[in-house]
């Protein structure tokens, strides 16, 4: 039989629709192994029309250094702004570049983890001889763009309630619209070994109560900042606690942090690929408002301290996790030091109460249910006479 063909559209602006896009054929691949054949490209950069496929390439100044701008991009395409009309402008002239993307990689079903990415497929999708099924996998977990959600879409799978009545406020059907949680990386779907095995093998203190640091993919943020406060505050004389540190690929800074001597046991890594075991070994987790992270930290129990967060997408993550009881948020290094050392010290029952929260709203199994559900979606439509998809696209 041959190989079904799935193409996944992701674009990186930002590295959480890429995380998700891996997330979705990892599990593709785990449930269904050689049944389907998945492609995973940059919409924006490779097929849209300048100024639109530059978006990629500005996204870490945007984000960095530039929020404000950020802001005012995002903001700018909602509905009757002149952003949303030059978005429109853009994708019009972009369609025929986007469905030759199509016709290369032929795809029994189109996957959207973007929210740029909906208005111009579905153009091209019209004008194309076969009906070819497109979803999209919302990657926000309680902040949606407008452009997330389009009635013409077989499916919409959203992480929260919120999205939910997003999702139905754009017009999307209730049999449209799945809640399932965050595609995140199957790897947090499976037990980890217990903590204290862990310690041991990560080179942790066995008995110290863990921060676990996280500046992203990049490194970003104020990560050694926060570091160097926690050193403090988390040392009376004898150490009360202990860090980790995942710098990503920001080789300066974990070469900094690696050769300075610290008052307590601290880990200094960069990138990794085993971020299940480092969230299972430590108690809590200081990170800025990124959704991925923020599901896997559900999943494992663990309170979350934001320290920042991208404006637009990100700002409705901070009240998901103070509003739950699963966290706080402060960007102030010195505070958010204060608070893991009341949460490590005269606090502790609160941050036991809040890692029992924090794993009541974790979805484990996410991924693997979006992957069954669009299987199960790619097979009725192939069914003759089906009446499983909807009719023509608006």
């Amino acid at each position: 039989m041959a190989q079904q063909r799935i193409l996944i559209l992701m674009s990186d602006t930002g590295g959480g629709h890429r995380a998700s896009a891996q997330a979705l054929k990892a599990a593709f691949d785990e449930l269904y192994r050689d049944r389907f054949h998945i492609d995973i490209i940059d919409l924006i950069s490779d097929h849209l029309m300048w100024p639109l496929n530059q978006l990629p390439k500005m996204y870490p100044f945007f984000s960095n250094d530039a929020p404000w701008m950020w802001k005012a991009l995002y903001d700018s395409q909602n509905s009757g702004s002149w952003g949303n009309a030059l978005a429109v402008v853009g994708s019009r002239v972009s369609v025929g570049r986007v469905r030759a993307a199509f016709e290369k990689y032929r795809p029994d079903l189109i996957i959207s983890v973007h929210p740029l990415l909906q208005t111009v497929s579905l153009w091209a999708l019209e004008s194309m001889p076969r009906r070819i099924p497109f979803v999209t996998v919302v990657t926000d977990l309680s902040t949606g763009h407008p452009l997330w959600f389009n009635p013409g879409v077989d499916a919409c799978y959203v992480a929260s309630e919120y999205s939910v009545g997003l999702a139905k406020k754009a017009g999307l059907r209730p049999e449209q619209i799945h809640l399932f949680g965050l595609p995140i990386r199957p790897a947090f779907s499976r037990p980890t070994r217990p903590k204290a095995e862990l310690r041991v093998v990560l080179g942790m203190d066995a008995g110290l109560p863990a921060a676990l640091l996280i500046g992203g993919g990049e490194g970003v943020g104020p990560v050694e900042q926060i570091a160097r406060q926690l050193a403090v505050s988390l040392c009376n004389g004898q150490a009360l606690g202990q860090m980790v540190v995942i710098c990503g690929r920001n080789r300066e800074m974990e070469e900094r942090l690696a050769g300075q001597t610290w008052p307590l046991p601290v880990v200094v890594k960069g990138f990794v690929d085993n971020m299940p075991d480092w969230m299972a070994a430590c108690d809590c987790v200081v990170t800025k408002a990124g959704p991925g992270t923020i599901a896997e930290a559900l999943i494992s129990g663990l309170p979350i301290l934001l320290s920042g967060y991208i404006p637009g997408q990100e700002e409705g993550n901070i009240p998901y996790v103070v509003d739950n009881g699963v966290g706080e948020y402060n960007t102030d290094p010195a505070a958010i030091a204060s608070i893991v050392a009341r949460w490590f010290g005269p606090e502790r029952e609160k941050l036991a109460a809040m890692s029992v929260k924090a794993r009541a709203m974790g979805h484990p199994q996410a991924t693997f249910d979006i992957v069954k559900s669009i299987t199960a979606l790619l097979d009725a439509a192939a069914q003759p006479g089906s009446q499983t998809s909807p009719g023509p696209r608006v």
